[in-house]
């Protein structure tokens, strides 16, 4: 393939011409907003002899990154050429264009230009390392190159520099939980005056699992008299999604009021996503409809919103709306109304929407909405309309949609589909531990209690276990957590004494327990014990030990509620006169005098 430019012999130009010939260039390269404006720009450049001027190739590399991203690569390998002079400036502008590219593999490529600036002789100055820092941010699974960059911002002297510091937190915050502590030893370091500062270190705690952490730092920052901006706030937010913290989400939402912090689009979708996900739905709603300006992503949001709960007409109304207002639907947003539609058992108008994709707006499925199809078919009971879908499929089945129809497989009752389907996926994908557990469980509800325990084993050898079930119970702004059997919490009797309390009320009022759903060779009776002690059981049993009469309780839980606590909490919900919102990996389930929002579907 010819190279996209050449590099010809520089014309002669009288120091005058050249001046002029660079302000003009200089000037083509501020108005380039589009390829072709760019190109023309690249044009004159080579025809004015500019192809060595370090101050137009800067600019250009920098239009480039903005205006046309896909050229910036061939670009940089036609004109950084070794009679280019390099300087600080150039330099910083490559590192950048690169590093905030939208191209996935430029960005792994921005930080290699740091150690061509080296070689050069050219010293780096403070606006080098936030970008290089970025950079190697990206870098997957290359903390090195990292911590090689942070030791040479110790060596030139810019490591106490506040936005260098901010980027080294953040740097830090995405090599991993690993890291934090260093990110931590940065932040402990540095001045605190800046939002920004405690931002970074929020973010970062957030990316690292360690959410209960950044919410603690959030409230050191407001004891430090730091006053929060939207980058904090949107940060906290996370925090309290990833906890499930409802209270804390509204606190926020009037924080956000009080201290009269800008409600952007981005803090909008962030407040109507938190709401949402922490169970409600009707808060997030609100403020969707106090929106002036909304994104598609605020529509999807909401959309997204409703379809958690099993409000799938409502969701689906909402995506009309949508259309109405002339916001077309993105592949986001179909990803959304389908699984609305899966999660509401409306298998119909899930067709049409998924046939509307290609037809009415020129989307090509993508795998994801492959699997809402699959996964609204299997929750509707059609295993085999699910198997055809998935055999006539024009790109390759992912191992997330196998899963599902072994999900619904063993819902279902075809357990001898379901093991074939997972013995496939455990030849094709055998590291992943999903595969082992699903078969594990057929033969547990099979009663194949060696075949069950050879998978075990096998588990145990290859290092892979099993992710516990873990539940997670907001009070007075404390997050308490739940893992089943577990004696740590310091109420731990007073809980287990309720959880038997609650077991003999349920059995009172005719509940069986759903012994099926135990996957170890015990007796009918242990197999009963076994099952009491769930993590959500031992949540709801805190909460209502906590709370007075009447009062909603709210659990979070990391994995999908099985069929017995979802059929034992319906009961409490009526023995003890109480709604109860459980939020599991998929969907919120709302409890209330007996009956569940699922309407038994999920």
């Amino acid at each position: 393939m010819p190279p996209l430019v050449s590099s010809p012999s520089a014309p002669r130009l009288s120091p005058s011409a050249a001046r002029a010939a660079e302000q003009h260039c200089l000037r083509l390269l501020a108005a380039s907003s589009t390829p072709t404006s760019l190109l023309q720009s690249v044009a004159f450049l080579l025809k004015s002899g500019l192809h060595a001027n370090s101050l137009v190739l800067t600019r250009l590399f920098a239009a480039s990154a903005s205006a046309a991203p896909a050229l910036l690569d061939p670009l940089v390998a036609a004109l950084l050429r070794p009679s280019v002079p390099l300087d600080a400036f150039l330099a910083n502008t490559l590192i950048r264009a690169h590093a905030t590219s939208p191209i996935h593999s430029l960005r792994l490529r921005a930080a290699a230009f740091f150690p061509l600036m080296l070689r050069g002789a050219v010293v780096p100055n403070k606006f080098t390392f936030p970008f290089l820092l970025k950079a190697c941010a990206a870098l997957p699974g290359s903390p090195d190159v990292g911590l090689q960059a942070h030791a040479a911002a110790l060596k030139f002297g810019f490591a106490t520099d506040q936005y260098v510091s901010n980027t080294l937190i953040h740097m830090y915050s995405c090599f991993g939980g690993g890291f934090l502590g260093d990110a931590r030893n940065v932040f402990d370091r540095m001045p605190k005056e800046s939002a920004v500062t405690w931002s970074a270190m929020i973010g970062g705690y957030v990316r690292g699992g360690l959410s209960s952490d950044a919410v603690e730092l959030f409230r050191e920052m407001q004891a430090n008299g730091v006053q929060a901006d939207e980058v904090t706030v949107i940060g906290v937010l996370a925090a309290a999604t990833d906890l499930g913290a409802l209270e804390l989400a509204r606190w926020v939402r009037r924080f956000v009021e009080r201290e009269g912090i800008g409600k952007s689009v981005t803090l909008c979708n962030a407040l109507i996503d938190t709401l949402a996900k922490c169970g409600d739905v009707d808060g997030a709603v609100a403020v969707f409809e106090g929106m002036q300006q909304r994104s598609v992503v605020s529509w999807t949001s909401v959309i997204d919103a409703l379809a958690m709960e099993g409000r799938g007409k409502e969701a689906v109304r909402v995506f009309e709306e949508m259309k109405v207002a002339g916001v077309p639907p993105d592949d986001v947003a179909f990803i959304g109304v389908l699984t609305a539609c899966s999660h509401a058992g409306m298998v119909d108008e899930g067709c049409g929407y998924f046939d509307a994709m290609k037809v009415e707006y020129g989307i090509e499925p993508k795998i994801e909405h492959y699997g809402c199809m699959v996964d609204m078919f299997g929750r509707a009971g059609m295993v085999e309309r699910a198997m055809e879908f998935v055999r006539t499929m024009p790109i390759q089945p992912n191992p997330v949609i196998w899963r599902s129809l072994v999900s619904a497989c063993r819902a279902h009752g075809r357990l001898e589909l379901g093991e074939s389907i997972t013995r496939s996926l455990l030849h094709e994908y055998p590291a992943h531990e999903a595969n082992y557990i699903m078969l594990s469980n057929v033969f547990a509800l099979t009663q194949r209690w060696k075949e069950k325990s050879e998978i075990r084993r096998e588990m145990s050898k290859r290092g892979i276990k099993k992710v516990p079930g873990c539940s997670i119970v907001e009070l007075d702004g404390e997050v308490h957590e739940f893992i089943a059997g577990d004696e740590s919490h310091p109420q731990y009797k007073d809980i287990y004494r309720m959880v038997e309390e609650m077991a003999r009320e349920l059995r009172r009022v005719g509940h069986i327990a759903a012994t099926s759903e135990v996957l170890l060779d015990l007796d009918e009776e242990d197999k009963e014990g076994a099952l009491q002690w769930h993590s959500e059981k031992l949540a709801i049993a805190f909460a209502l030990l906590r709370t007075p009469p009447g009062t909603q309780v709210r659990v979070v839980k990391n994995l999908r509620v099985c069929s017995d606590c979802h059929a034992a909490i319906k009961c409490i919900s009526q023995v003890y006169r109480r709604e109860i919102v459980v939020r599991d990996r998929s969907r919120f389930h709302r409890f209330k005098d007996g009956s569940c929002s699922c309407k038994d579907f999920w």
